[in-house]
């Protein structure tokens, strides 16, 4: 496995993973829909957009593609995100794939590049599609092929309710852990519950070490475990024990161990929604997603956001946790199947798709539709930031990235240590 940067709008370095493919990939004898016997064709399409307007998003866009070519049919199957990947993994492995699919770089998918899961998509992206989503599309690169379309960009940071800051007597948003601390007891004082994390899912909880990693580790630390899946520097357990020192300050709502982080109004993301909790740790979905849990399903109108807090290590000041999102075609899908992704990234389609998801396309010409003060504020630090390192799960694969993700829901649930987060992510990677 080597590293390989991949850059954003701006043409910045950002660390991502691809794959040597040494040998020859094993091409599985997948069952994409493909061409029909009466010379149709029909594509199988999996998001994880289960309701509301990102649900009726990608009905309208596959409309519209079966409308300008009329011998195409689209049959979409919504799943949700939690459920994504297991179930993905599953019929990759089985030959049973779908011909698209979600996808976000990094040694997830490198590893089914290396399995020859995956089409090589690269001759098939066109001009205007490279323009509009411009260096994101390096992050589905490895080897110097394409396999993937972005379709949004994601860094991460912290979302919260101004309304609960004033009533709490937070004035000013936090800049270092101690300044969030701090602000959380003031929120306790208020009757206020400071944070809500959707621990159940693991990932969220996990984001948390993610961040404390980005500011211990310094970029040449994070590059070098991009490539070998290992936490064998000291700044690791550095980012661990940072992390046991804020659990142990009681920031988070109780009953964190049984939150989801996206279904319902009990989640974090509704906890935040109904002003149950006052912040929420989340990629730049979550407007979006917080949009549909209030009550009227209407954006929060106090929703604001901040940067994850300083932290001091060898991190660069102002980098960023966060990823890309967008979809592959499986490797026997028909090659129209590459034609609907270049579909997806039109500046019409992507202007849709940031105001449907209330989030920031990957389209830099779609940019200017992003008009929510909170992903305003996202879109100033992404811009402004040094490097954003791909969420660390993404990064290193899917068995190192669980045995990460486990190790950090035990750490908050009191029956892990600093210590067990690093050795869980070398044991995986030992056995990878």
């Amino acid at each position: 496995m080597m590293s390989k940067g991949w850059k954003d709008m701006n043409g910045r370095k950002l660390l991502t993973s691809a794959a040597i493919l040494a040998g020859g990939a094993l091409v599985l004898s997948g069952c994409a829909a493909g061409g029909d016997a009466d010379g149709k064709t029909t594509l199988t399409f999996w998001h994880n957009s289960t309701t509301g307007d990102g649900k009726a998003y990608w009905e309208d866009t596959a409309a519209a593609f079966e409308k300008a070519h009329p011998d195409v049919t689209i049959k979409i199957q919504a799943i949700q995100n939690e459920e994504m990947d297991g179930k993905l993994q599953t019929a990759l492995n089985s030959g049973d794939a779908p011909d698209i699919f979600l996808a976000r770089g990094g040694g997830k998918l490198a590893d089914v590049v290396k399995a020859g899961q995956v089409k090589d998509i690269t001759d098939g992206i066109s001009a205007e599609a490279k323009a509009a989503v411009g260096n994101s599309l390096s992050a589905f690169e490895i080897d110097g092929k394409n396999y993937g379309m972005p379709v949004s960009v994601l860094p991460s940071g912290v979302y919260y309710s101004s309304d609960l800051f004033a009533k709490a007597g937070v004035t000013e948003t936090p800049k270092t852990i101690d300044d969030l601390e701090s602000a959380n007891d003031k929120l306790r004082a208020a009757g206020i519950d400071p944070i809500a994390v959707g621990a159940k899912d693991a990932w969220p909880a996990a984001h948390w070490y993610y961040n404390f990693a980005l500011r211990a580790c310094s970029k040449a630390v994070l590059d070098k475990a991009a490539s070998s899946r290992s936490f064998d520097d000291d700044c690791w357990l550095t980012a661990a024990k940072n992390l046991k020192s804020f659990v142990d300050s009681t920031p988070f709502k109780d009953g964190f161990l049984t939150t989801t982080a996206q279904q319902g109004a009990g989640s974090s993301a509704g906890l935040l929604a109904n002003h149950q909790a006052a912040m929420e740790l989340m990629g730049a979905w979550d407007p979006g997603v917080i949009a549909s849990l209030t009550p009227d399903q209407k954006p929060l109108a106090d929703l604001k956001w901040f940067p994850f807090p300083a932290v001091d290590g060898d991190g660069e000041p102002g980098a960023m946790m966060g990823g890309v999102d967008g979809f592959s075609c499986s490797q026997k899908a028909p090659a129209v199947c590459v034609d609907f992704l270049n579909f997806m990234v039109t500046k019409k389609n992507q202007e849709a798709y940031a105001q449907a998801f209330q989030t920031l396309p990957a389209s830099t010409e779609a940019q200017s539709v992003v008009t929510d003060p909170a992903l305003q504020d996202v879109l100033a630090a992404y811009n402004d930031a040094p490097y954003v390192v791909l969420w660390l799960d993404t990064l290193y694969g899917q068995n190192v990235g669980n045995a990460l993700n486990v190790a950090v829901v035990d750490l908050f649930a009191g029956k892990g240590s600093a210590k067990d987060i690093v050795d869980a992510v070398n044991a995986a990677a030992a056995k990878s």
